[in-house]
């Protein structure tokens, strides 16, 4: 089974703390084989007050909570079970399973917020192979050559007319080979 990323329906206001009690109950029964990243989707705003800048955090989808996890029984039933937890979207109730968001809306939301559907050391090392999925280079395959975390950014070697050639491209714009 792979992981994937699901969303979580919780009571609008309780995102942060429903996500640091899911973080608890992972690291306590001892699923974090199972249950991986838990982000609350947030957007930077600016906003212009009597002539004052103030950037604010606001919530890109109130009430929800995304989950990157590999979806088991157990798994299913830690998040069901997490207080302020109402359910899963795409979930029909009943004891049926979600079906998890697709790799083009995880890429969407996670990339709006700066971050990646892969995680650098855990998922990408120097050395592997990726595919281009962004930008002018797409669809293109190269091997991972230097990687800076504080900027999520990799240098790849890319094929490029016969001639290995190095290209910086950012974490959104690629995908594991």
């Amino acid at each position: 089974m792979q992981k994937e990323w699901y969303v979580v329906n919780t009571y609008s206001g309780h995102e942060d703390r429903v996500k640091e009690k899911l973080k608890m109950r992972v690291s306590s029964m001892g699923m974090e084989d199972y249950i991986f990243r838990i982000i609350v989707p947030e957007q930077k705003e600016i906003e212009i007050k009597d002539g004052v800048k103030k950037e604010k955090v606001k919530k890109m989808f109130p009430g929800y909570v995304l989950v990157e996890m590999i979806m088991t029984d157990e798994s299913w039933f830690v998040v069901r079970n997490t207080p302020g937890v109402t359910g899963f979207i795409g979930s029909s109730g009943k004891g049926t399973k979600p079906f998890p968001l697709t790799t083009a809306e995880v890429d969407r939301i996670l990339g709006s917020m700066g971050l990646s559907r892969i995680e650098i050391g855990n998922e990408l090392n120097e050395g592997d192979m990726i595919k281009v999925i962004k930008g002018p280079f797409s669809s293109m395959y190269g091997k991972v050559k230097n990687i800076s975390k504080e900027k999520a950014k990799l240098e790849v070697a890319l094929d490029l007319f016969g001639q290995e050639t190095l290209v910086e491209l950012d974490l959104t714009e690629i995908e594991k080979a």
